[in-house]
């Protein structure tokens, strides 16, 4: 199972059903214009019809207190930062810390979704790694991280966040 984790907000509802018109069996595959999305209360469950079968379990941010409750089946982990909200990225960077600090997670491959880069505001991948000191949290981390840009809204990215959740699928883990 991958958990999709983030604060409220930062698009992690659109993503997945992003992921999930993307890979549909209709054989379209386009995106078309982004569907409506409400904020999440609580915990949805979405298979992703790549190949076999990706279940990713969305926690909504508001839960980011009993996260931890869900991480027991947890063997890979998207974790979103909106990139367009400087306000909340400290938020989000102490979120992230605790997260990778649970020992039940010390075997999640973990994926940081920097989203909402079309946004005019949005800050670089290198302007959030800096303010973040992304490369300190990837070198003291006892899982496997990896990041992307994305942005849920137009779709840019999304293939990137789709072939490494095959590849966590097909290794496993």
């Amino acid at each position: 199972m991958c958990l999709l984790l983030g604060a409220a907000g930062v698009g992690k509802t659109l993503l997945v059903k992003r992921l999930q018109n993307l890979c549909s069996r209709d054989g379209k595959g386009g995106l078309g214009e982004p569907p409506p999305t409400r904020p999440t209360v609580g915990t949805d469950l979405t298979d992703i019809m790549a190949p076999g079968n990706i279940t990713i379990r969305e926690l909504g941010g508001c839960m980011g207190p009993i996260w931890s409750s869900y991480y027991g089946n947890c063997h890979s982990l998207l974790f979103m930062v909106d990139a367009s909200n400087p306000a909340q990225l400290s938020a989000s960077c102490v979120q992230l810390l605790g997260v990778l600090s649970a020992e039940q997670l010390a075997e999640a491959s973990v994926l940081i979704l920097f989203n909402k880069i079309d946004l005019p505001c949005y800050m670089t991948l290198e302007e959030v790694k800096s303010l973040i000191r992304l490369s300190d949290i990837i070198t003291c981390a006892k899982q496997n991280i990896s990041t992307a840009e994305i942005s849920a809204r137009t779709g840019t990215g999304l293939g990137t966040v789709l072939h490494w959740l095959q590849d966590q699928h097909r290794t496993g883990s």
